[in-house]
């Protein structure tokens, strides 16, 4: 009676430890991370007009988003958003910053929104992927379809950072190309927004 009893607790330790060492690596394989606004955080729109190149820095972002390990590799993308409020876009011109806010609509739609609808992510080298990330983006209250083609590196401090441009039109979130000085300086439809994120586990 007593091997049994002692047989019982030792299976009963073997399963306790198992547990305690094996769930946290489960409960890490797939973890949320989040980047907030500082220096980790770039997003900027270039754009260009008959007159000159320029661009724009937004500031006020939030993003967070679930990554899947195995064995130490990133594997899935399984949720992401991000959200940039529209008036912290910025240019070196206040002038140009409050044409912009107009022509966006930011009183009436402050947030520039991206969600994440299904993701695929390859190995590209050793801590280094692409993903493909399909997603609703929603600028100016219209909200299209896009798939962002994202380098993806995991850092040696297990952050991520988050690498990539997309480039739209305007006419495509039903805002029309603005003109100023009566037409002679004319924007044009095409922009470009680049990123430069930074993940950290939450």
């Amino acid at each position: 009676m007593k091997n049994f009893k002692t047989q019982v607790l030792s299976i009963t330790t073997a399963i306790a430890l198992a547990i305690f060492f094996v769930l946290p690596q489960s409960l890490k394989a797939q973890a949320n991370y989040k980047a907030s606004p500082g220096k980790d955080v770039s997003i900027k729109v270039l754009g260009s007009s008959n007159i000159h190149e320029w661009n724009m820095t937004a500031t006020g972002i939030e993003s967070q988003g679930q990554f899947k390990f195995e064995g130490g590799q990133l594997q899935a993308l399984t949720s992401f958003g991000l959200v940039a409020e529209a008036k912290s876009l910025k240019s070196e011109s206040t002038s140009m910053d409050g044409r912009c806010y107009k022509t966006i609509k930011a009183d009436q739609y402050p947030k520039i929104t991206f969600k994440l609808s299904s993701a695929t992510v390859t190995a590209v080298q050793k801590n280094k992927y692409t993903i493909k990330a399909s997603g609703e983006l929603t600028i100016s209250g219209s909200t299209q379809p896009v798939v962002l083609t994202v380098t993806a590196v995991v850092n040696p401090d297990n952050t991520i950072t988050c690498t990539g441009a997309q480039k739209i039109k305007l006419t495509d979130y039903k805002i029309d190309p603005p003109t100023f000085l009566l037409g002679a300086m004319k924007v044009y439809n095409d922009l470009t927004i680049q990123y430069n994120i930074t993940y950290k586990a939450i």
